[in-house]
């Protein structure tokens, strides 16, 4: 991407979002860029991602829906219940048919942000971690530990972060996106169940 075609992008998603989202959004284009310098992963591509991974946050469930049906997304049972989770699959048929993104590793990144999945890309990590991670974070359980994981590895900060996300889900009544689960389980395989909760095993 050039520096202008990044303005472009920025300009339009600042549009498209209420005030507080788009603070999120730069808060999380910075991150990503700060674990891409760090990880050794191509920095456009984080900044791009970390711009574009929440841009279709602020459409209403009908328009998210609708987007996801035209472009022959498959809606989960649980997206169909709770269809403000289908903003990843909506921001993915934006990114490519607005912005005319192409890149597949940024499109992933977008498309998997919110549930992960097994085998992520570093990109992938990277969008992910970030938007647990960004500055304008608060709330999050050890967030503190978890952004000084997350640049150490990329991959003990993930699971740290699934396992968290799960744990919140199921004390709070929550509904777990299946992949979730999933994407829990490979990463303890990837890292070893030593030192890790396994209360998903």
């Amino acid at each position: 991407m050039k520096v202008a075609d990044t303005k472009k992008i920025k300009k339009a998603v600042r549009k498209a979002m209420d005030a507080k989202r788009y603070e999120h959004t730069l808060g999380v284009e910075y991150t990503a860029c700060a674990l891409a310098m760090c990880h050794d992963v191509n920095i456009d591509k984080a900044q791009l991602a970390g711009l574009l991974h929440d841009c279709a946050k602020c459409l209403s469930d009908e328009k998210k829906k609708a987007l996801c049906l035209k472009n022959h997304i498959d809606i989960t049972d649980i997206e169909h219940k709770n269809p403000y989770l289908l903003h990843a699959k909506a921001g993915f048929c934006i990114a490519r048919n607005k912005f005319h993104i192409k890149d597949r590793d940024v499109l992933n990144a977008i498309l998997f942000h919110t549930t992960g999945r097994p085998q992520m890309s570093d990109l992938e990590k990277i969008i992910y971690i970030a938007d647990y991670i960004e500055p304008g974070r608060r709330q999050a359980p050890g967030l503190k530990e978890v952004r000084k994981l997350a640049f150490q590895d990329l991959d003990a900060a993930l699971l740290r972060i699934l396992c968290d996300t799960l744990a919140y889900l199921e004390e709070s009544g929550g509904d777990v996106d299946v992949i979730t689960r999933e994407t829990c389980r490979y990463y303890k395989n990837v890292i070893g169940s030593k030192e890790v909760d396994k209360r998903y095993d």
